[in-house]
């Protein structure tokens, strides 16, 4: 791969050198590879889950969501509007070019350019350089999420990434599911090196020599990503041993997993809300509050939870799950299919219509049963349902294009914070700041949107409290979008496999520090 390719080759080599014969490995079995290999391109579980293996972020989660330096070593605020982090020193990239300030600053421009990054960073205004090792983050106004958007800065190798490839183009450019430099090559400070890669058939990980967290316990030196998009054929694959850890476990191989003696099966509650939007700039019908409402009323949420995911997952009213600020135990389960009918006959579509439908097949869990699920379900309210699923590759930039009338989006809110939910999901949409980039139902209240910036400016945790549920309340009231339930997470290891140990809410395996029995 370039080169990446290179910079792999010699710390393969140096890795065989240091650790001989005996280095663990593992066989590691996802339902898709990731997309890319920048990490700025697009905001998901599956880039976010590689830049963990191949960056490193300034401050990370633990799994009692808490946090934990990482690049940063310590911060403070020092006025109302600036944050000041000591970043570590003697860290390297994977080029052997050194981590320091201008990194993280070069790195924190690209995101504020990034159109799926850019709305996180909003009310962040710059970093300045104190020293090598020292930078103020700044914000427009006081922000009580600071800590929360750190665990997005990834510093990227910025003279790696400057300069032009061999074809003149730009290799800082961010290209949404293009071919760039930046999605196919990559020098970050991460525990682990790409050896190789092929688009959907495996990702060679090497543990990089030069990783600075001498102290992890993690001893594993060679990690093979391997996409395994069926359920049973991923499941079969840690049964009979050729593989080692996979993800997800799908709800119904949960108690097989379980009760085989040679695996380990783990689980955790989640706060990833899988959802539909209905497109209002494609269908008339959708603008009307009624119809929507009635949509939301056919869907039998707790019968997908029951009968689909086998239990394994929590019904959803709302996209702020228990725990959040925005969590308001008030709002319950719309399901009535004659309220339903009625809502149809009173909005003046009586007769029904006719829709295109789009879901991934291999991203969430069971999603395109769900969604085959859900247009049967509309059909009852005589609303004809086109389906489309698609392997979540090929569904992103249908995603992006807001390609069908109704489309299914899962979201985990990566700050751990309700506003977040909003901001991507319903806020209205502004490709200056970001604000609603997956919003593709086009929903558009800018009360709303007002009580969402009022909220991310208020430190007072009760007055956030009231102001987040009070914005779950409208989208609620006006069925913004088709909440169908939590989902629940589940991983299957091999035992000897410590994966318990590197797993959380955010599904996000810190795989450099696993331990393998050897």
């Amino acid at each position: 791969m370039k080169l990446f390719g290179t910079i792999a080759s010699a710390c393969a080599l140096s890795v065989a050198l240091a650790m001989g014969a005996g280095a663990a490995s593992i066989k590691v079995a996802y339902d898709a590879d990731p997309v890319s290999l920048d990490p700025h391109e697009q905001l998901s579980g599956g880039t976010l889950q590689l830049s963990h293996m191949v960056f490193d972020p300034l401050v990370r989660w633990t799994q009692d969501l808490q946090f934990e330096g990482r690049l940063a070593t310590s911060w403070e605020q020092i006025d109302p509007t600036t944050t000041r982090f000591s970043l570590r020193e003697g860290v390297k990239f994977h080029s052997g070019n050194e981590m320091t300030a201008k990194d993280v600053k070069w790195t924190f421009d690209r995101l504020k350019e990034s159109p799926d990054f850019k709305g996180i960073f909003n009310l962040f205004t710059g970093i300045e350089i104190v020293d090598d090792y020292t930078i103020d983050l700044k914000t427009s106004e006081p922000y009580p999420l600071v800590l929360h958007t750190a665990t997005y800065i990834f510093p990227m190798d910025s003279a790696f990434y400057s300069g032009t490839d061999d074809g003149g183009n730009d290799k800082a450019a961010i290209v949404k599911h293009g071919d760039s430099f930046a999605s196919r090559n990559v020098s970050g400070t991460g525990p682990y090196v790409i050896t190789e890669r092929e688009q959907g058939v495996k990702v060679e990980f090497e543990r990089f020599p030069g990783y600075w967290d001498s102290e992890s316990k993690g001893n594993v030196d060679h990690i093979t990503l391997t996409p395994i998009k069926e359920d049973p054929t991923r499941v079969a694959a840690l049964l009979s041993g050729d593989v080692d850890f996979i993800a997800p476990v799908p709800p119904t191989d949960l108690a097989r997993i379980d009760a085989d003696d040679s695996t380990n099966l783990i689980t955790m509650s989640g706060t990833r809300i899988i959802t539909f939007q209905m497109n209002q700039e494609r269908v008339e019908a959708f603008k009307d509050p009624k119809v929507r409402l009635a949509i939301d009323y056919a869907v039998n949420n707790a019968g997908i939870v029951d009968r689909i995911m086998k239990g394994f997952g929590t019904v959803a009213a709302q996209a702020s799950p228990e725990g959040y600020l925005g969590y308001d135990a008030s709002l319950a389960p719309r399901f009535d299919e004659a309220k339903a009918m009625a809502l149809m006959e009173e909005a003046g579509y009586g007769d029904g219509f006719e829709i295109t439908m789009m879901a991934p097949n291999n991203r969430y869990v069971n999603d395109d049963k769900i969604a085959q699920a859900v247009a049967t379900m509309l059909a009852k309210i005589k609303i004809k349902v086109d389906l489309k699923t698609l392997p979540k590759a090929q569904y992103w930039p249908e995603f992006d294009a807001r390609s069908a009338d109704m489309m299914m989006i899962g979201w985990h809110s990566d700050t751990e914070d309700s506003a977040n939910f909003h901001q991507f999901l319903t806020h209205c949409f502004n490709a200056e700041t970001g604000d609603g980039q997956y919003n593709s139902g086009n929903y558009c209240n800018p009360e709303a949107d007002a009580l969402m910036t009022k909220a991310n400016a208020e430190t007072d945790v009760a007055k956030r409290t009231a102001l987040l549920q009070e914005l779950e309340g409208i989208l609620y009231e006006e069925a913004a979008f088709i909440p169908l339930h939590w989902q629940d997470l589940a991983w299957g290891a091999r035992k000897g496999v410590h994966a318990e140990s590197i797993v959380n809410a955010l599904d996000f395996p810190y795989f450099g520090d696993l331990v393998v029995d050897e």
